[in-house]
């Protein structure tokens, strides 16, 4: 056990300790017009649920009691 926790830590030391930086370019980091868009369609797509999610809840009944079904309760059946 204590020879996999050694190799591990061996293995991070040799990746923190790297001096050479990594190929990045001078647009690393910045966020693309695409990625607006896709968090855009996320925010609709969660808006619609949310609101389609409301219209189903307004439609059940207050209590799913058997005394609601035998006073003509809405039948969650149909």
């Amino acid at each position: 056990m204590n020879d996999v926790v050694l190799l591990g830590m061996d293995l991070m030391a040799g990746v923190l300790a790297q001096d050479e930086p990594r190929q990045t370019g001078p647009d690393f980091g910045k966020a693309s017009p695409v990625g607006l868009i896709v968090l855009l369609l996320l925010l609709v797509a969660v808006f619609f649920l949310v609101w389609s999610m409301n219209r189903h809840l307004r439609r059940l009944p207050k209590s799913f009691d058997k005394d609601d079904a035998a006073d003509g309760g809405v039948d969650p059946g149909g």
